[in-house]
């Protein structure tokens, strides 16, 4: 998604180092197990017999590099869930720089995603949160999207405006998952407020954890691909990302 929304093409630029983060207040394991435990009842994410689609959006700005990299190698787990599900559609959106926001084609198998991925790297920049959230909106008035999974650590935008869009997809029962990476209390307000006004869920992960970002990402798969009875099904395996969602979702 690009801002006249006619350049879809990534581009790779240079590595950049993380930034350091604020210690937390709370175990992120502890909000991992809190985040999957307040499923209650939704309406299908999907219609049956259609396969999920799922915006798969990451903040791509300097200090995101160690988690695209984390990011590229699971988003296969993704396809893995949903495939035992009904299968799952993925469009992969980004932003870096000064004012570039782009989407990719939707697309069905993770090696293809894989592939988008490995061309990109992070470049310096502010967040556009909000032009991930009016591509969500136009995407799912062309064809229904089930989810939007976000992955930032930072938010450098009017909250209001945020607010906004995020009541936009919300009117049009678009979920938003908002993954949080790191503890800082003005990106967590604003995920926050987002997942709350789509109904969608908020999450925090530790810095560089892998295998706590790879549960939320097979659980917001499931979730696309299979509504609530995948959701419930994948906390019977005793999915600590399964069981955060289903706490949250109302």
């Amino acid at each position: 998604m690009s801002k006249d929304r006619s350049d879809r093409t990534p581009a790779p630029t240079q590595q950049a180092a993380a930034a350091p983060h604020r210690a937390p207040a709370a175990s992120a394991r502890a909000e991992i197990d809190t985040f999957l435990n307040r499923v209650k009842e939704l309406g299908p994410a999907v219609a049956t017999g259609q396969r999920g689609r799922l915006i798969f959006a990451l903040d791509a700005t300097m200090s995101r590099q160690p988690t695209w990299d984390t990011a590229s190698k699971l988003q296969a787990d993704m396809f893995r869930e949903a495939g035992s599900v009904g299968g799952l559609d993925v469009q992969l959106v980004y932003y870096r720089g000064l004012a570039e926001c782009r989407a990719s084609p939707w697309v069905g198998e993770p090696l293809r995603l894989a592939t988008l991925m490995a061309g990109i790297d992070c470049q310096g920049g502010h967040t556009q949160i909000g032009k991930v959230l009016a591509h969500a909106r136009r995407e799912n008035d062309s064809r229904k999207v089930a989810v939007l999974v976000f992955i930032g650590d930072a938010m450098e935008e009017s909250l209001d405006d945020l607010c906004s869009a995020a009541g936009e997809l919300g009117l049009r029962n678009l979920k938003a998952f908002m993954f949080q990476e790191g503890y800082d209390p003005v990106c967590e307000q604003a995920f926050r407020e987002v997942a709350r006004l789509t109904g969608g869920a908020f999450c925090r992960f530790k810095p560089g954890a892998a295998h706590e970002l790879a549960e939320l990402l097979r659980a917001a798969a499931a979730y696309a691909a299979g509504g609530m009875t995948a959701l419930a099904d994948l906390k019977a395996r005793n999915s600590s990302g399964a069981i955060k969602l289903l706490e949250q979702l109302k």
